[in-house]
């Protein structure tokens, strides 16, 4: 049902909890999902169905130049992230459209 679809998101107790921030749209014939991924290219994300649940990881690491030093502002997250979202029923795993594009994350999942 997937007015009980927002209540059923999942996510990951690291650090960034909101690193991978998303929009979700349904439409006849498909569910959309936008994840914002800045920073990243495409190498360096996994998405994957398991048991009925979209599961979007990856990793993220801190530039070379910026290990040294004392950290005077950090707002940005490194390290390993999972975001999952419990599907809906009626939403088909298999058939899945990806399209990363400038730090957007565009999939579409049939109906």
């Amino acid at each position: 049902n997937i007015n009980n679809f927002f209540e059923n998101f999942i996510r990951n107790d690291n650090i960034c909890p909101n690193l991978v921030p998303l929009d979700v749209h349904e439409t006849d014939k498909e569910l959309i999902v936008n994840a914002e991924l800045p920073g990243l290219n495409k190498d360096q994300i996994n998405v994957d169905i398991r048991d009925n649940t979209l599961i979007i990881s990856g990793e993220t690491k801190k530039d070379e130049k910026f290990k040294e030093g004392n950290a005077l502002v950090q707002e940005r997250c490194y390290g390993s992230f999972t975001r999952g979202i419990l599907l809906p029923s009626n939403v088909k795993g298999d058939n899945i459209t990806a399209k990363f594009e400038n730090g957007l994350l565009k999939l579409k999942l049939p109906k």
